[in-house]
């Protein structure tokens, strides 16, 4: 096979196993990897690790399928496990069901030689071959496959040089970008957060020459989030201490603040933690932020405005994506000239609005509750990188028309009344234009959603985001019966932007 190769020293049986855990935090599915080397090499060994870390069993029974020939696990991503040493024939991978194999799940294939043209190009061949009293993992491929098993021996690297070479590693979460973490354990340390941060690749351009991401202020590495970190602790925000960091390569290894989220036993939302994150927020907003953030030594970011160009870019993914979507063919000239005008009379109305460090994602998913806790203490905040200079009312509607969970107008009024509660008790605070600008971000903020959740399901390949759609709706109809938006409300009305629709 052509392409990259990377060789791995593995002195012993723990090592091999601990590649098998690497290559298992980079999988994918459609991935097949093709496992070689001799009887006694070490393959089982690896095929061993690599299953139970992504069933997340260290006792996980993974016979040999030798006789077999297929044997398959339902495991965070699920994995068909082929030994193709008793094939009789290449052709005989259409009876074993390969082909849709890889649709469901990864492969992962011994004696793959004797697959001969069956395995994708992009399958990452993997040798084992001796070398001294231990092994020698030689890893060759191209694409996205071998590209990611790289990175992710590189966190084990990055592990290593900050004394936690050894850690046990396992998956904690993704998102929708392509940021991901894993929970990271050690004997006789606490847990800790392994952060994988890779620099933002560019989309082409979009608009006047530059890409979508430029236009939003995306953060475009790592760095945004260090140096956002250092502030908002410094600030008084419970945010993850850094323990270590390879900016260039978009690594950090974090505090684990907790997986409490705002959700009670009974999977309701608890009124509670929305008001005590309403009033951190007050505390933040009554706080002047500087613009300009430290990173690292000589390095700095600059937190970007949410500037007109951002905020309507934002808007447009609803006449990009949701328009389409909802209407089979793209939105008309027409739409898009009305629907501009409307925004930009309203961005008009916000000049006069507070305007503040605005973290952007400020809702449940990116809060930990930590009932042992005080104060605002008793709330982590962990996703910040995308900060901007905005109004103060973006993040306030953030929370209080939680994207991913069901608030209840109820539980949206009061959590909105605790932070104007806490503002008008730290001072002076103009209400009537909180509150307008309030409406004018959460319309702005679910138009953007609906857009997003489309394009994730139609260009990302990720369909869950649709279920959220009906809550979004719910959303923007409660933003657009403030009376500043009474224009805005008939225009969504007039294009059918506020109906039910299935997709």
């Amino acid at each position: 096979m052509t392409g990259l190769v990377l060789e791995r020293l593995l002195p012993d049986e723990t090592q091999t196993a601990r590649l098998g855990e690497d290559l298992a935090l980079a999988l994918r599915a459609g991935d097949v990897l093709a496992l070689k080397g001799d009887l006694g090499a070490g393959k089982s060994t690896l095929a061993r690790a690599l299953i139970r870390t992504l069933a997340d069993d260290a006792g996980l029974d993974v016979p040999s399928p030798t006789f077999t020939l297929v044997q398959s696990y339902d495991t965070r991503i699920p994995v068909h496990h082929f030994d193709l040493y008793r094939l009789a024939s290449a052709s005989e991978l259409d009876e074993l069901g390969f082909d849709e194999a890889l649709t469901q799940g990864a492969a992962l294939v011994e004696w793959p030689e004797r697959a001969e043209g069956y395995l994708p190009k992009t399958a990452l061949s993997i040798e084992l071959v001796q070398h001294g009293e231990g092994r020698l993992a030689r890893l060759s491929g191209q694409g996205a496959t071998f590209e990611r098993a790289a990175r992710s021996l590189a966190m084990r690297d990055f592990l290593d040089s900050a004394g936690w070479g050894t850690a046990r590693r396992r998956h904690f979460i993704g998102d929708a970008s392509a940021r991901s973490y894993e929970i990271v354990t050690l004997a006789g340390q606490e847990p800790r957060v392994l952060m994988n941060s890779p620099r933002l690749v560019l989309g082409p351009p979009v608009r006047d020459g530059k890409p979508y991401a430029v236009i939003a202020h995306t953060a475009q590495s790592v760095s945004a989030f260090v140096a956002i970190d250092r502030a908002l602790k410094a600030g008084g925000v419970s945010v993850p201490q850094i323990h270590a960091e390879d900016q260039d390569q978009g690594f950090l290894l974090l505090e684990h603040l907790g997986s409490e989220g705002f959700l009670g036993k009974d999977g309701e939302p608890v009124a509670e933690r929305y008001a005590a994150a309403a009033e951190l927020l007050a505390m933040m907003h009554g706080k002047t932020w500087p613009r300009r953030l430290q990173a690292g030594p000589g390095s700095f970011h600059e937190v970007p405005p949410f500037d007109r160009d951002a905020m309507m870019i934002e808007a447009d993914l609803l006449v990009d994506w949701y328009v389409p979507a909802i209407s089979g063919g793209p939105a008309s000239q027409d739409l898009r000239t009305g629907y501009a005008r409307q925004w930009n009379a309203l961005f008009d109305r916000l000049q006069a609005s507070e305007y503040t460090l605005m973290l952007r994602d400020f809702h449940s998913p990116n809060i930990i509750w930590r009932g042992d806790r005080s104060g605002h203490d008793r709330l982590g905040i962990v996703d910040f990188q995308d900060a901007l200079i905005g109004p103060s009312a973006y993040d306030v509607a953030s929370l209080a028309m939680d994207a991913r969970v069901t608030l209840s107008s109820a539980i949206e009024k009061q959590t909105l009344d605790a932070y104007v509660a806490a503002r008008h008790a730290a001072g002076a605070f103009n209400e009537a234009s909180f509150l307008e600008a309030y409406a004018i971000m959460a319309a702005q903020r679910n138009s953007k959603i609906l857009g997003i959740f489309v394009r994730l399901e139609k260009r990302d390949g990720k369909p869950y985001y649709l279920r959220h759609l009906p809550r979004i709706r719910d959303y923007l109809r409660r933003a657009l019966s403030h009376p500043a938006l009474a224009s805005l409300k008939d225009f969504y009305g007039t294009h059918g932007l506020l109906e039910e629709r299935a997709l």
